[in-house]
């Protein structure tokens, strides 16, 4: 497929903002484990500054991957970040390579929002989203501290992580919802209530682990039989299916390396026709 631009995708507002709806997830611009710095530095930067030679202009990180070093790099290679989003998460804490634990105290959720200010060099984060609802404190309290950030004009707008939509509509009670991000991708629909909720009521939702397929991706599976018709890769088709599925999803495939993010953004031209999709859809279930 010829390089196509993430316009192709379509867009959606969040706020005052109209982003491309494939965006790009910054998780893997760090290392083994999503711990420490990139195993190859200049790669992770130069695909970074791809971004917006390719019309991605919503990018999702977080305080957690690295930690703090998916946000440096962000700053690093795109500050200003003229004509982008830039979102970011708190919530989980990192004791070592692999491993997350929530943490929803309202005090660290405010530290953690104001330390990502200072790491992406912003006077206001445009999209602030609890990475995690902490078990462990009350859900309202977590809430609580997002309308602060709010009110205190730390950030724009705010969104949630893997959430029921109960967690949607009570967190709704205490401030607006911009986004929604749960895992979700075509073999994985446990969060299609939530999807349908969102789209209900124009929230973005931002799937993680878009790329996965499966089984389906097998020689001669169904997706490997749609990209053939359509000279494309599985990762290609699973990003296609994810635009078509839903015109509130905005899928971040996160890569390090400047081809693959050219690939995955060349989806976005890529239409599948309603007989593929729905053979798409019978297969996954």
């Amino acid at each position: 497929m010829s390089e196509i631009r993430a316009g192709a995708s379509g867009q959606f507002r969040i706020g005052d903002f109209t982003i491309n709806r494939l965006g790009y997830g910054a998780m893997r611009v760090t290392g083994s484990g999503v711990w420490g710095p990139p195993h190859d530095r200049h790669a992770a930067l130069a695909t970074l500054r791809r971004l917006p030679e390719l019309g991605v202009n919503f990018i999702d990180t977080a305080d957690s991957y690295g930690p703090d070093v998916s946000e440096q790099l962000i700053h690093e290679a795109l500050h200003p970040y003229r004509g982008l989003l830039i979102a970011t998460k708190a919530g989980l804490t990192r004791p070592g390579p692999g491993q997350w634990t929530p943490n929803g105290r309202p005090a660290y959720l405010i530290a953690q929002a104001k330390g990502s200010l200072r790491k992406l060099g912003v006077e206001k984060i445009d999209l602030w989203q609890l990475h995690r609802i902490d078990p462990r404190v009350p859900r309202d309290e977590q809430f609580r501290a997002v309308r602060r950030l709010l009110d205190d004009g730390i950030v724009r707008q705010a969104g949630l992580s893997e959430v029921s939509v109960a967690d949607i509509e009570a967190a709704r009670r205490v401030f607006p919802v911009a986004t929604v991000q749960n895992r979700y991708n075509l073999v994985d629909r446990s969060s299609e209530d939530v999807l349908a909720y969102c789209a209900a009521n124009n929230i973005g939702f931002i799937p993680w682990f878009p790329l996965a397929a499966g089984e389906l991706t097998q020689p001669g599976g169904v997706v490997a039989r749609v990209a053939e018709a359509h000279g494309a890769t599985a990762g290609q088709v699973a990003l296609s299916w994810l635009l078509q599925h839903s015109p509130v999803i905005l899928p971040i495939p996160g890569t390090i390396r400047v081809a693959h993010l050219e690939e995955n953004v060349a989806a976005a031209g890529l239409a599948l026709t309603p007989e593929e999709i729905a053979e798409l859809d019978a297969a996954a279930r």
